[in-house]
């Protein structure tokens, strides 16, 4: 194997790895109960040190997409994966999260040059996918600015993490807790993730 074809290897593993440490410290430090919803954005060529979209890379999306769904599998939380623009920010979820929060659905289906590489890969890997406009979710991770919270939950709670790129992208995390309301005379619970 040529010493190119090996560094190439080498730095997927490595963003691979990145991208399951953060994933994983994230759900390490929020403990969010089961069925809630992991957000993830996120851009192949931001990842190789390109500008967002000049570089979509299906291979590499595929590859992040198998592990972060591992990783939601073992941790009972459905995954959304938001799209770029050209697809106005959809998400694509399994059909049994739409049901559940009653997402409308809307008719795109991702595509490399309307979508990205993460919400394409997402829409073929997941058993029943099905893409919504807009949600509310829980926590999740930014990888390369493709600016993920506007499908938070207000109020989002940024989460500094050991990792803080992925591959050559920059890295946000955050998670999420309820709207303090009321006024000097108010008590509150703890504000931890409920659903």
């Amino acid at each position: 194997m040529d010493e190119l074809r090996k560094g190439i290897l080498m730095n997927t593993e490595k963003i691979l790895t990145d991208v399951e440490i953060a994933v994983r410290e994230l759900i390490d430090i929020v403990k969010p109960e089961p069925d809630l919803i992991f957000l993830l954005g996120g851009s192949t060529s931001e990842i190789q040190g390109k500008e967002i979209g000049s570089a979509t890379d299906l291979k590499l999306g595929k590859k992040i997409i198998k592990r972060v769904i591992k990783i939601m599998d073992e941790s009972e939380l459905y995954l959304a994966v938001q799209g770029c623009e050209h697809i106005n920010r959809s998400l694509v979820i399994e059909k049994k999260c739409q049901l559940l929060y009653h997402f409308p659905e809307v008719n795109v289906i991702p595509q490399r040059h309307a979508g990205g590489a993460f919400s394409t890969e997402a829409f073929e890997l997941f058993k029943n996918p099905v893409t919504v406009e807009s949600m509310e979710a829980d926590l999740g991770i930014d990888i390369g600015d493709a600016l993920i919270g506007m499908h938070l939950k207000n109020v989002a709670v940024p989460v500094r993490l050991s990792i803080k790129e992925i591959g050559k992208a920059h890295l946000t995390a955050a998670r999420t807790r309820l709207k303090l309301v009321g006024g000097v005379r108010a008590k509150y619970r703890d504000s931890k993730i409920k659903k």
